[in-house]
């Protein structure tokens, strides 16, 4: 008896981490001091010194379910920048850029070349966010997962200087809203999404003219990376006052959140179009408009409040990064939440 036999390949590890390496030097930062294959990952704040109050912010997620529409249309080249999007994008909600990520991938058996497909996707996340990918976990897990199945989550840490955190405490009436078209559903509400389609082969390789596109490509495409956008729009010299993820919960639960005591943004339903893919689960699946807003992202995967004066640059400034921005709102005196017209 030996560790291969209990359902363990050693062997298959080392093959994988070697198949990965070239994603991960593709995302290689001068700060970072170690090479893959340590027990650790080490990253110079050197760079850093000169910011009044350098500091740190992080996250932390997963991409849930959607991971089983990976299994069923067997590709896994995209899911990792939906891992890396997940984490990233709240810290650049919060005004940090983006420094490194670590991935944690926990499978049934290791394939070598679906780990290393996997990698490349959180690899390319990674140079969508101009992140390091400094460090990872590839565990296997035999008789606790299905050998054909895993799971992926992502870690990141990002810096700001004290006095650009995004806060939203000086949000004020007659600010302006403005949102970012997302590419889809993103990695939200995929429990969901899999009541109203069924999850075969056959399903998701149904071509829709409404879509342009087959259902599994439509939805399995990757989240949004907004990291540059929002550091244009700063590099632009606009002061975001407010920024929100659009992620579970959709608009009544992430809006509210960028929001202070008093102040209420008002988002126009009309101001942008909502992606076909929305419009199809909605009637697919019978699901009434309010909760369609209070799952998914409808369209828009960050919305950000500015003076209305910095609203032309701020659009510009977007749009200079590949974004496409939209006026969506205004903020409001009321109580504090979220109202769509």
């Amino acid at each position: 008896m030996d560790y291969k036999n209990s359902g363990v390949d050693i062997e298959a590890g080392y093959k994988s981490v070697e198949l990965m390496k070239k994603y991960v030097q593709g995302t290689m930062r001068p700060e970072v001091l170690t090479g893959l294959g340590g027990f650790s990952g080490a990253f110079s704040m050197e760079k850093f010194k000169n910011m009044e109050k350098p500091t740190l912010v992080s996250g932390t997620d997963g991409v849930g379910t959607k991971l089983k529409l990976a299994f069923l249309m067997d590709k896994h080249d995209t899911i990792g920048i939906d891992c890396v999007a997940m984490c990233v994008n709240d810290i650049a909600c919060a005004g940090g850029e983006p420094l490194f990520f670590l991935d944690y991938i926990a499978c049934g058996k290791n394939y070598p070349e679906k780990i290393a497909a996997i990698v490349s996707g959180v690899a390319e996340g990674c140079k969508q966010s101009d992140a390091a990918l400094i460090g990872g976990e590839t565990a296997e897990h035999p008789g606790l997962m299905p050998e054909d199945e895993y799971d992926l989550a992502g870690f990141a840490v990002g810096v700001v200087d004290e006095k650009d955190i995004i806060t939203g405490a000086d949000v004020k009436a007659g600010d302006v809203l403005i949102g970012m078209a997302s590419s889809g559903v993103h990695s939200n509400g995929f429990s969901l999404v899999r009541k109203i389609f069924e999850m075969t082969k056959e399903s998701l390789d149904t071509y829709y003219d409404e879509l342009g596109k087959t259902l599994g490509e439509a939805l399995l495409a990757p989240t949004r990376i907004y990291v540059k956008a929002l550091r244009s729009v700063k590099e632009a010299g606009v002061r975001i006052k407010a920024c929100s993820h659009i992620t579970g919960g959709g608009f009544y639960e992430n809006v509210p959140r960028m929001l202070p005591e008093g102040k209420q943004a008002v988002i126009r339903k009309d101001s942008y179009e909502v992606p076909s893919i929305f419009k199809l689960m909605a009637k697919k699946g019978q699901v009434e408009e309010k909760m369609m807003y209070n799952t998914y992202n409808m369209g828009l995967g960050m919305v950000l409040a500015v003076d209305p004066a910095d609203v032309d640059k701020t659009m510009e400034a977007i749009k200079a990064a590949g974004e496409t921005p939209y006026v969506v709102g205004e903020i409001k005196d009321g109580e504090k939440g979220v109202t769509l017209c």
